[in-house]
């Protein structure tokens, strides 16, 4: 059996739970058996689960774990494996999933690979699965030889499917172990899609010369549905905050659409963006290092060439 947790960031399911599940069904599909869903505290509609893929769903309604401690998490999930005979267990590659499948891991005596972005390949027992190293200028490949396997999915590596029909939600129990972390108070940023869910993102550097531009990007970004994000040193000069820093020390990304406006590209920017499907660079340098690994770009006064692409986006979408 393949067991995915599905996270529920205050009660609701997002878009990581719905690709981890449809990747899980594709495992579960792979490994010839049944994929079942989990989902931690007070859930809403966890049985759209079954919609991308989970033949079961699975909850402990227990109001305990509305808020997260890696180690209650983890003594649920591995319980709830135990219980239920999992060899695979999906995480997906977020703070909260990161956080729960070392843990995991250790608990269950289980291989772990972490940020997989495709299918693996079955080898009798083992699982053979590739990913990218050393930001991204390799790929290795991972053996998982034990009994129990526990694999991390990266946002965006696989599109959420809905094929299938909603399930009852099964009630179990579990213990919480003994965690140690109690939570007063929770603040989160509402209004967007998270950065590493996003699809689109529109991203700027210090060639905007001041914060007080920013504008022409906030407007870009709300023609295109996409989040906003930012270089390192835009963050650390606090014209933008940290949550939106992209990078190899920031948060690295997958989207779709990566277009970075005023942005060199120095490597440690791009080791946390170069995942990205499709990268659109704007930058009146032509000898940019950015452009070397942009799919198109465009040598330009970012002030003049951003407003005029997004007036043409604007007029495309109104003739659509």
């Amino acid at each position: 059996m393949v067991l995915v947790f599905a996270e529920s960031p205050r009660g609701n399911l997002k878009k990581a739970a719905f690709e981890a599940v449809t990747y899980g069904k594709k495992v579960a599909d792979l490994l010839g058996t049944q994929c079942v869903a989990l989902t931690l505290g007070t859930v809403n509609n966890a049985g759209e689960l079954g919609r991308y893929g989970a033949g079961r769903v699975l909850n402990v309604a227990d109001a305990a774990f509305n808020a997260f401690d890696s180690q209650a998490y983890t003594a649920a999930i591995a319980e709830v494996a135990k219980s239920n005979g999992a060899a695979v267990i999906i995480t997906s590659h977020t703070s909260t999933g990161k956080s729960v499948a070392g843990r995991l891991a250790v608990r269950l005596g289980a291989g772990l690979v972490s940020g997989v972005n495709n299918l693996p390949a079955a080898n009798g027992g083992n699982l053979q699965i590739k990913k990218s190293v050393f930001s991204g200028k390799a790929i290795a490949e991972y053996s998982i030889t034990s009994a129990v396997k526990v694999l991390s999915l990266m946002g965006n590596a696989v599109k959420p499917e809905a094929g299938g029909a909603a399930v009852s939600v099964e009630t179990v129990s579990a213990s919480q172990g003994s965690g140690r972390i109690r939570v007063k108070e929770v603040k989160t940023q509402e209004g967007r899609v998270p950065l590493p869910e996003a699809e689109i993102v529109v991203s700027a550097g210090r060639g905007m010369k001041d914060p007080a531009n920013w504008g022409i990007v906030e407007e870009l970004a709300e023609t295109l549905g996409a989040t906003t994000a930012c270089s390192r040193p835009v963050a650390d000069s606090h014209w933008r905050p940290h949550n939106e820093h992209v990078g190899q020390t920031g948060i690295a990304i997958r989207p779709n659409l990566y277009i970075a406006i005023g942005i060199s590209g120095a490597i440690q920017h791009l080791a946390g963006v170069n995942n990205s499907k499709v990268i659109v660079v704007i930058n009146k340098d032509p000898e940019a290092p950015f452009f070397k690994a942009a799919d198109y770009g465009v040598v330009g006064d970012l002030f003049d060439v951003v407003p005029r692409l997004n007036a043409a986006i604007q007029k495309f979408k109104a003739a659509n």
